[in-house]
């Protein structure tokens, strides 16, 4: 009788901590759970140890993240100039605390419903613009599909934080054209520049030519400018010292101090040859003819 009533007790107790056992549930941070009783939506228990009635009456139903999510998805359009393009769009969102119910209960797939919208708002906008415009204002249209898919979302609980557009990817054919274009651009732009360059170098050049030329010209009056002064002076002395010479000699000897001057110093230069006149009146023939090209001058 002890045996029995002893085995009866045992099994009273564990039938008590089963009963127990299954009446405690634990909900994680950033979490909640639907619990449901005969079926019916009963409470959602935020994060902690909680309570529920045994043997079925109450039901945790779902647990529901509140932390953020993102979806991936991949939209494949067309632009207004007739591009198909491919957008890969990343789409953050998170349930709505205060509404938690209505996207456990009116949303089976919340992720595929987003993708939907989506894909709807993409398909409106994207056809409006050209391809380059497309490229240019991504943002602005990221932004404008997130409040048209954030307003649709937060009927069933759902919070919209964040769309992008993350890559635009335009047709294999449409892609290449574009680079052969911006090549042929950028090959356009250096042949300018090169150009550019060489008419610079080829302008300097002739200026420093010219340049030089005006110095030698400047160079070689004011070297004979000099021998002029020079002459004068000379003939101004002898003068001075009552020299009894007619200026026609007087030109004639200083000519020729000159003419044998400049001959050393083209011998002291360097120079191997130089062609003489071979008589004894070839100095008194360029004197003649100095003075010829003188009195012809005046």
């Amino acid at each position: 009788m002890i045996i029995v009533t002893l085995f009866i007790l045992c099994f009273l107790i564990v039938i008590a901590l089963s009963v127990v056992t299954g009446s405690l549930y634990v909900v994680r941070q950033q979490s909640v759970a639907i619990v449901e009783r005969f079926g019916k939506y009963h409470q959602t228990a935020s994060s902690g140890i909680h309570l529920r009635l045994p043997l079925g009456i109450d039901k945790v139903a779902a647990r529901v993240q509140l932390r953020l999510l993102q979806s991936e998805i991949v939209v494949e359009t067309k632009t207004k100039d007739n591009v198909f393009v491919t957008l890969n769009i990343a789409t953050q969102y998170r349930v709505n605390e205060e509404n938690v119910t209505d996207a456990y209960y009116k949303l089976m797939k919340p992720e595929a419903q987003i993708k939907s919208y989506i894909e709807d708002a993409l398909r409106s906008s994207v056809p409006k613009l050209t391809l380059d415009e497309l490229f240019e204002k991504k943002d602005e249209i990221a932004l404008e599909v997130q409040h048209q898919v954030a307003e649709e979302m937060s009927t069933y609980g759902y919070i919209i934080v964040k769309t992008l557009i993350t890559k635009v990817e335009p047709d294999a054919d449409v892609k290449q054209s574009m680079n052969e274009i911006n090549a042929a651009q950028r090959k356009r732009v250096a042949a300018q520049e090169l150009a550019e360059a060489d008419k610079i170098k080829i302008v300097t050049a002739a200026e420093a030519e010219a340049e030089k030329d005006r110095l030698h010209g400047v160079g070689i009056a004011q070297q004979r400018k000099a021998i002029v002064d020079g002459l004068a002076e000379s003939i101004q002395e002898l003068k001075e010292a009552n020299v009894t010479l007619a200026e026609e000699q007087i030109m004639a000897i200083l000519l020729t101090n000159q003419y044998l001057d400049t001959l050393n110093n083209f011998a002291n230069s360097g120079n191997q040859a130089i062609f003489l006149p071979n008589n004894p009146e070839g100095v008194e023939d360029i004197r003649t003819q100095v003075l010829s090209a003188l009195k012809v001058k005046s």
